[in-house]
């Protein structure tokens, strides 16, 4: 896939899920096994920079018109994962999810309402197919959904600061983008989902953090069991400093959180939720600036 702009596409977080090889039926687990031979791959930034540029056009495309046959890939103990982009699924999934977050009269003027009307009822039709798909990537802008850090711990987490000589403080030319993620083994993610669920439902009564941790667990039990799940911070390393990047360990701040309740430390628990709630207030507040 060609660079659309050099324009970097930044501001939104991702949950993955790596399948292995053996989890593809035929004939996509050939085709992922020649894709993941490739030498060179199309990037996030490739797929993101692709779907703005769908934009442009009058009217625009927000869904494309083929499904995307690129995905990550990874390499663990030897043994290939693969995670499918599935563009055109999460474009159909996304539109559906605007209403909610875009004002009427902002949203028809994105996205014109036959636009809409059309792409929801191309969705319906492949639905219908095709009942059983899910996307193997979640996306959230301008945060990372707190639950999603119940599913990795402190020690997973990998932060390069995308300078080529760590040594050197300033900004060389050509610096890749800093890098904060973590990834864990499957069993790891579903375990840490169990245990986190018993502790909330044991401490508070049904809410939105409960809800949403009940989502993505149902979401994990779709996948391989041998599966890597990965949270990656992806574009919201540009609103952030080095200093703050290197500091931020929420997902410490959310198994403390959940040892508290656990214990009964009613005070430490809401400590450790106080911290995150500041931390990604800041991050979320900068949507609106201007």
């Amino acid at each position: 896939m060609p660079k659309v702009s050099s324009v970097v596409v930044p501001y939104a977080s991702y949950l993955r899920v790596y399948e292995p090889l053996a989890a593809f039926p035929e004939p996509e687990r050939t085709h992922w096994a020649r894709y993941a031979r490739r030498s060179e791959r199309p990037s996030c930034q490739d797929e993101l920079r692709a779907s703005l540029a769908d934009l442009a056009p009058t009217p625009p495309i927000p869904v494309p018109v083929h499904e995307s046959r690129d995905a990550f890939v990874v390499e663990a103990d030897g043994v290939v994962c693969v995670c499918p982009w599935r563009t055109r699924l999460r474009g159909w999934q996304a539109l559906g999810d605007l209403a909610e977050q875009l004002p009427a009269p902002v949203l028809d003027a994105v996205i014109p309402p036959v636009v809409r009307r059309q792409a929801t009822a191309d969705y319906e039709a492949w639905l219908a197919s095709n009942p059983d798909a899910r996307p193997w990537i979640r996306t959230a802008t301008w945060h990372v959904p707190l639950n999603w850090f119940v599913l990795v711990a402190d020690e997973e987490r990998f932060y390069d600061t995308g300078y080529a000589d760590a040594a050197d403080e300033s900004e060389p030319p050509g610096a890749a983008a800093p890098v904060l993620r973590y990834r864990t083994p499957m069993v790891q993610a579903r375990r840490r989902v169990a245990r986190g669920l018993k502790a909330l439902r044991d401490a508070m009564d049904e809410g939105p953090l409960i809800d949403g941790l009940v989502d993505v667990g149902r979401w994990l039990e779709e996948f391989h069991p041998r599966s890597l799940v990965e949270l990656d911070y992806g574009g919201l390393v540009h609103t952030l400093s080095r200093e703050t990047l290197d500091e931020d360990h929420s997902a410490a701040d959310v198994a403390a959180g959940i040892e508290a309740l656990r214990d009964g430390d009613g005070e430490g628990a809401s400590e450790a939720y106080a911290r995150l709630v500041e931390r990604w207030r800041a991050v979320r507040e900068r949507q609106f600036s201007n």
